[in-house]
């Protein structure tokens, strides 16, 4: 089986795939990747795909999907042992195969030996390098995400340092064709539901949270984006009794600051939350970088479930564009593009 070896290995990156489910009341969080659209095309292009979810099933028994890698404003270099096949998606980092400028969102091919350098990201914050075959590394409840507070999944349970080597689940495959896909590109404005605690807070801070502008902190990490801008008061105070934190939820701590809580976040806590950030608009939190700006519109469930629909539908073009590409089929060890 082909590796990939770590020469540098870029500030943050982690083996990812699309997180681990049915833990939270264990106490752990879901990881996985930041930006899903993007690891979806990654995916694909490489020659992978999500596995396919029936209806009711248990989602502990779902098969994990392909793990690839996600880099944090610099990406990896790394040597191919073997003929590979990779793609990379996300943040605009140029890079190179052998020194040679090559293209992203494309369908590549590397010979044994050869070497592969991601760059610094122009825009955008994380991008994704997925193989053929994905990555294969232990699972840990059920998916291969990295979890780096508490030290399981992925590489070892870490960020990937120089030295490391990644074994890849499948050997080079020739005849995957040379697909690609337009860029996704993303605008700033998030669009929220009311949350948990939405009553708790008044009109007027209200309106001026979705009136304001707001700063992405260089505080900001897996767990979640810090915002610099407008506080916003909670009437009686912004401390609740923990529950339950849902991918999206924006925090508001007790000096009023507001956080976008994502992939790492903790699993239950004791600040309101006024709103949720709606599903569709999650991947553009995942290339936040400190100093961008945004702004939030409040939306009903019901429109939220429509951009759903919408968003996984282009998504899911792109995917068949690429099927369309290659001149094998698309179901490579019985998985499929999930579509909703």
């Amino acid at each position: 089986m082909p590796d990939f070896e770590i020469i540098t290995p870029g500030p943050m990156s982690t083996v990812q795939d699309m997180g681990r489910t049915g833990c939270l009341a264990a106490g752990f969080c879901p990881n996985g990747v930041m930006d899903r659209y993007n690891a979806i095309l990654a995916n694909a292009l490489a020659g992978n795909a999500e596995p396919n979810v029936p209806n009711n099933v248990d989602m502990k028994n779902i098969p994990a999907s392909p793990a690839l890698i996600e880099m944090t404003m610099q990406g990896v270099t790394g040597r191919f042992t073997s003929d590979t096949t990779f793609a990379v998606t996300g943040a605009d980092m140029p890079c190179t195969l052998n020194d040679e400028p090559i293209s992203a969102y494309k369908t590549q091919t590397a010979k044994a030996g050869g070497v592969l350098s991601v760059g610094y990201a122009k825009t955008g914050c994380r991008g994704y390098l997925a193989f053929y075959g994905g990555i294969d590394v232990p699972l840990v409840m059920g998916s291969r995400s990295t979890h780096v507070k508490c030290g399981i999944g992925g590489y070892n349970g870490r960020k990937l340092m120089r030295g490391d080597t990644l074994r890849i689940g499948a050997s080079y495959k020739s005849d995957l064709g040379n697909a690609s896909v337009a860029p996704l590109v993303y605008d700033k404005l998030f669009r929220v539901c009311e949350g948990p605690q939405f009553t708790r807070f008044g009109k007027l801070e209200i309106a001026q949270f979705l009136s304001s502008e707001y700063m992405v902190s260089p505080q900001s990490d897996r767990m979640g984006v810090r915002l610099d801008g407008a506080l916003i008061n909670c009437e009686g105070g912004s401390d609740i009794i923990s529950d339950g934190i849902c991918a999206g939820a924006i925090q508001i701590s007790s000096s009023g600051q507001p956080m976008m809580l994502l992939a790492d976040r903790q699993t239950v806590g004791g600040y309101a939350k006024p709103f949720v950030v709606i599903e569709a608009d999650l991947p553009k939190a995942g290339q936040l970088r400190p100093g961008d700006t945004l702004r939030f519109a409040a939306v009903t469930p019901r429109k939220a479930r429509m951009i759903m629909m919408e968003d996984m539908i282009h998504v899911s073009g792109s995917v068949r564009r690429v099927e369309d590409a290659i001149t094998h089929s698309y179901r490579i060890m019985g998985w499929r593009l999930r579509t909703r």
